[in-house]
């Protein structure tokens, strides 16, 4: 069985949503092992629905569409299938006792646009949605083409497939040998970098290892086909190793473990703490740390010093050296970590100083430049200075500078922990 996903949308066409639903369902098939070798995305437009219907259904036995299911007059992805299919709507009660239940359920009353979902082709089973108020549906209109249809609000999405269109794959006996992956990441070397140091493991052909890039963070996905995801495993972790010794300190996380998580975890097992400083980077350092469920028990906080009143005032730098040497500096990156160590009685502090464009910069401190100050305690001080392409975007470089940030720290605590361990024995 082959299976194609088209995604029905204009605003994904315009690039206003993200269309993260296609990702997601190829991850889905892959793992159940059904073969998955189109993918399509067609605005709100009758006839150019149809016109992918009339391709898809020639070379695909599963289609899988997601959005079009709601009430407004451009939502047109079901009606559009049952006309192609030459099938008429009917309207199903049970569906609209569904919504008019979730709508009581908040306060409110079902509106009379609502009805339009209830109407499915003659014939169509009801895919349930749990949460929304669209169902899908899972029809066969012609030997060999089952149609699965999804809303486009990735939440509900999720959920249908995994309650119903899931169980439904393997009731059908669709479901072939899995494709399983291992995502290993790594931070501070450039992907052809790494691609090199691996070169004869990107060769194999169960599992492949594959090598792709993006926002400065590396990655090495190792996936295997095997009859389960037991049996794809056993492939994977010995390749996996071998990445990981060859790779050493680079590699510091899998699938999908965050900079920041690892550098939470690495905190908390040496129960140490951390402030930060940020000017350049506006909060977004900050923020990572604080997207990890459990923070406060080692983040404490931090002082976003955009003015320079704000890091003499708040962080205890140096006016002079301000003058001098300017904010963004070696200098200042010191005494930004430091003085964030001191005021908020951390172990560990990080700053981050920088110009990150689109104006702003010199002949001598061009836009990308970023000085990274860590401090251990209040008295240990180090910076780094870095230098990130200007032609990147503004958000590119804030990101950039916040990860890179935390790879210095997580660097020193791995460290910090070996000679620990050495110690000790």
């Amino acid at each position: 069985m082959i299976a194609e996903i088209i995604c029905v949308g204009t605003e994904l066409l315009l690039g206003d949503i993200l269309n993260s639903n296609a990702q997601f369902l190829a991850q889905e098939l892959a793992r159940l092992g059904i073969a998955h070798y189109y993918q399509n995305v067609v605005g709100d437009n009758p006839d150019r629905i149809k016109q992918v219907l009339a391709i898809a259904s020639q070379r695909s036995q599963i289609l899988i569409f997601t959005g079009g299911l709601g009430p407004t007059p451009d939502d047109l992805t079901v009606a559009t299938i049952a006309d192609f299919f030459n099938t008429p709507l009917i309207e199903r009660p049970e569906i609209i006792e569904d919504i008019t239940k979730k709508f009581a359920h908040r306060g409110r009353p079902m509106a009379v646009s609502n009805r339009k979902q209830a109407l499915i082709p003659q014939g169509a089973n009801i895919l349930p949605n749990p949460i929304g108020s669209a169902p899908g549906i899972i029809w066969q209109p012609v030997a060999n083409v089952t149609i699965m249809t999804f809303p486009g609000v990735p939440t509900e999405m999720k959920m249908m497939w995994q309650e119903t269109a899931v169980p439904y794959f393997h009731n059908q006996g669709w479901c072939g040998e899995t494709i399983y992956s291992h995502t290993l990441k790594f931070w501070g070397i450039s992907e052809s970098t790494l691609a090199e140091k691996v070169a004869p493991l990107l060769e194999m052909k169960n599992p492949t290892v594959a090598p792709y890039a993006n926002f400065g963070e590396v990655k090495l996905r190792i996936s295997a086909r095997a009859e389960s995801q037991e049996s794809a495993d056993k492939l994977i972790v010995p390749v996996e190793q071998q990445i990981r010794d060859i790779a050493g300190i680079d590699c510091y996380g899998i699938n999908d473990e965050s900079l920041a998580a690892v550098v939470g975890k690495l905190l908390l097992d040496q129960g140490e703490t951390l402030a930060v400083a940020e000017s350049c980077t506006g909060g977004s350092l900050g923020s990572m740390l604080t997207s990890t469920p459990g923070s406060s028990q080692y983040f404490h906080g931090g002082v976003i010093a955009y003015e320079n009143q704000v890091k003499i005032t708040l962080l205890d730098v140096n006016q002079e050296d301000l003058m001098v040497e300017g904010a963004v500096s070696h200098a200042v990156a010191k005494q930004m970590a430091s003085g964030v160590v001191k005021k908020l009685g951390t172990n560990w502090g990080i700053s981050i100083t920088g110009i990150a464009g689109p104006g702003g910069g010199t002949d001598t401190k061009p836009v990308g430049l970023v000085y990274i100050g860590i401090a251990r305690c209040k008295d240990e001080v180090e910076s780094f200075e870095y230098r990130f392409s200007p032609l990147r975007n503004r958000d590119w470089i804030r990101r950039v500078s916040a990860c890179t940030a935390l790879d210095l720290l997580r660097r020193k605590l791995y460290w910090s922990n070996e000679r620990q361990q050495y110690e000790k024995t």
